[in-house]
Parts: C-alpha cells; structure tokens; sequence
C-alpha cells in the first residue's frame, strides 16, 4: 500500500490537512478547493499515462478473485488518497479486497466473461466530496458508468480515462472541472450519455463529438467559446443543450439534418445572424430555446412545420418582422416566448392570454396597440435598418453599433433534482425546460 501513496497527492494531503485545521468546517472551503485544482495541473502532466507495468510496482497482500478486482482496488484505493473532503465519509467503507462492497461502486458480470464480476459502475452523485481524478481510475476498464455529479471535483479529465473503452453513461456535471473539452470521451465506442454541465471547460468543441451516436448531450454553464459545429448535423443525439456559453456564430444550417433532436437549448450566449429556414425540418423537435443571444433577421415561416414544437422560447434578441401566424397555431404549443424583441405585427392568434392551456409572451416589442411594449424611438432605430444576414441564415449579423436592449440571463449553478437510473439501463427520455437546471443521476443496486 506504501507505493500508492505517491509522493505529490500526500504532499497535498497534508497540505490540505493542514488548511482544515484551520476550519472548523468539514467542509473545504472555495479558495481551498481551487488550490487543489491548481496544484493538480502544476503536477500532474497533461497527458498522463498509466505505465504498462504498473500493477508490477504494487504488493498487495490480499487475494483477489479476479485480476480485473485487483486492479479495481488500486484504482478505487488511488481515489480515496486524492480526496480531500468526504463531508458524509462515504469512502469509510473503501476497505479491504471486497470492491464491491464499496459504497458507491457496483459490480455486475463482465460482458466478455460471465463468470467473473467486475466494477461496472460508480455513483457518488451529490455527496460534496472533494478532490480530483487520479490516472489510476484508468484500470477500471470495465467501467460503463460514471456518475460524480453534484460534488466538488476538481482539475483536468485524466487522459488515462482513454482506457474506458466501455463507458456508456459519464456524468460528471456540478463539479469544478477546468481545462478543454475532455477527448477522451472521443474515443469511447460505446458511450450514449455525456453530461459536463456546471463545470468550467472551456476553449473549442471538436467536431468528432457530433458524430458520435450519443443520445443526449449536455454543455450548459460552462466556458466553451467556439462556434457550433457544421458536424451536428450528423449527430443522433435527442437532447443536447449548449446553453450558458460563450458560443458565437450562426446556428449551423445543418441542424436541418438532424433525424432523432428532440430538444435544442441555445440559451445565454453569444450567438448572431438569422436563423436558417432549415429549422424547419426537424420533424421530432418538440423544444427550442434560442433567448438572450443576438440573432436578427425574421423568424423563418419553416418553423409553422415543426408540428411537435411544445415550448419555442426566442425572447432577448433582436428578431424583426411579423411573428408567422402558423407557429401560433402549431397544434402542441404550450409555451411561445418572443418578449424583448423588435417585432412589429402579429396575428391575434399569437397574443392570446385567456386559454390556460397555452402561454404567450409577447412583452416588450413594437406591437401596436398592446401594453408594454418599446417606446416608439426605439422600435424606429431598429425596424428601420435592413437585416443582410450574410452567410447566417437568410442575410448577415448587426454591425457592431447595432445595440439592443436585453434581459441578462444569470449563470446559475443550482444543484439539480434527483434522478434515478437503474446500473446498466439506457438514460431515460427527459425534457428540460427552458434554462432549468441540470438532472441529478444516481444509480440502483
């Protein structure tokens, strides 16, 4: 066991000991858990490997019923040294050969052997444990879920996860991640389900990630500042959500080839153009979410075809024009949102308010004869310019000197509600209203 506490992570142990004499709360403090994530980036090499005898360099005395448990116990025992803070001591049970008897940790048949069990899974969602990942955590290959969410994790995504080639569902959302898009979720074949939602990645999407076959996707709150990539046309995803970001650019007009998107969330960034027609074409689409970007142009007439639509949300842009009277009159329309815009006519059908049933928005444009609406001065600066959206849509973004007024949208980072999967079963199908927080995982025995 003395081998495995390498010489950095006990350096930081104490250290951080040290800090939480300080305290009297069992509980790390901000400033505390952000040193860990910059000393585990001060040490630990970006692009870490796990030497291929590295089971060689470790006596462990106790017997083990397989080799993969084995190499399961120095992962999980790696683990526990790199946690600093462990407020409900969940990891009081990590002891002894038995790993799956570990709180948290499940264990089920190996899918190339039945015979032998092997860890299968891992669920500490909504602990507030705090610490990071070691590069030990590589020898779980067996590993087909990983739900942390809901602590204080911190650091990078070690690039021994690699090795995770059966990874299906990897939760690792309301943590405080750091660093550019994990690649290494890239490389695993099997993986439907990727949630790094409340974290702080930051940087550019490669596109690889849309031509993957996941089923749901989930980006919200963190740094990303890149554009949406033209590949998420390819992609099968039924929920993603990029919203809260730094995005800019267009809304790719590939989304139009989209077979199985259910849910689109774009909200909170900082986004431009108009929209394309090719929204249209998303037969299952049954959420859109675009509010507090900076789009302009019209909203496109394509949308009246998207007959599953149930809540379309474009309010804090810059949107013109007339509001088509087919979207009003979609058949599932629950909620219409398209307040803070310079919208200049509408059909009665869009500013309904006595059927309960449905909900429509419409506060703060150009509309005649309504109430609470822009002044008349400010409705002349902006309906007047023409709209060239350019490569974006149907013409081209504002100039820079084109402001608008908007409703910021705060960055929240509310731990999400409680969500139960049962180990080895798909994700289930979610909807998620417009800028909710994330859904908490955890999985059954």
């Amino acid at each position: 066991m003395a081998s495995l506490l390498r010489k950095q992570p006990l350096i930081a142990c104490f250290l951080l000991l040290f800090l939480s004499l300080l305290s009297p709360s069992l509980s790390l403090t901000d400033t505390e858990t952000a040193y860990i994530g910059r000393r585990q980036l001060l040490h630990l090499k970006e692009h870490d490997e796990l030497p291929a005898d590295f089971k060689l360099e470790i006596d462990i005395p106790d017997t083990f019923p397989n080799e993969r448990l084995k190499k399961a116990y120095v992962a999980l025992q790696a683990w526990k040294v790199a946690i600093y803070s462990d407020p409900e001591n969940i990891t009081a049970t990590w002891q002894g050969a038995d790993v799956c008897s570990y709180t948290g940790v499940f264990c089920a048949p190996a899918l190339d052997d039945a015979n032998i069990n092997v860890v299968a899974g891992i669920d500490l969602n909504h602990y507030d444990i705090a610490g990071y990942l070691p590069p030990e955590l590589g020898l779980l290959t067996d590993l087909a879920l990983f739900h942390i969410n809901s602590n204080r994790f911190c650091g990078i995504i070690p690039t021994s996860f690699i090795k995770l080639i059966l990874m299906f569902e990897f939760d690792i959302s309301n943590n405080r991640f750091v660093g550019e898009f994990p690649e290494v979720v890239l490389e695993w074949p099997e993986a439907k389900y990727l949630d790094l939602r409340f974290n702080d990645f930051e940087g550019e999407l490669p596109p690889k990630l849309f031509t993957l076959e996941f089923d749901a996707i989930f980006l919200n709150n963190n740094r990303f500042t890149s554009t949406i990539p033209d590949t998420i046309g390819n992609s099968t995803v039924s929920v993603v959500s990029f919203a809260y970001n730094e995005f800019h650019g267009c809304i790719p007009s590939t989304v139009g080839n989209m077979p199985n998107v259910n849910e689109m969330l774009f909200i909170g960034n900082n986004m431009s153009g108009c929209f394309p027609l090719e929204l249209g074409n998303i037969a299952n689409l049954t959420v859109l979410d675009v509010s507090n970007n900076g789009f302009v142009g019209k909203l496109p007439e394509s949308l009246s075809e998207t007959t599953k639509l149930e809540i379309l949300d474009v309010s804090n842009n810059e949107l013109t024009g007339s509001v088509p009277v087919g979207i009003c009159k979609l058949p599932k329309l629950d909620n219409f949102t398209f307040s803070y815009n310079y919208f200049d006519s509408a059909d009665p059908t869009c500013m309904e308010d006595k059927n309960v049933n449905k909900i429509f928005d419409y506060d703060q444009n150009c509309l005649p004869n309504q109430p609470d609406q822009r002044d008349a001065e400010k409705c002349a600066s902006v309906v007047k310019k023409t709209v060239d959206c350019g490569s974006c849509g149907s013409g081209s973004p504002p100039t820079q000197d084109d402001s608008f007024d908007q409703s910021p949208s705060p960055r929240t980072r509310a731990p999400p509600p409680e969500q139960t999967i049962e180990a080895g079963a798909p994700p289930p199908e979610q909807t998620i209203e417009a800028g909710a927080p994330p859904p908490e995982q955890t999985i059954e025995a």
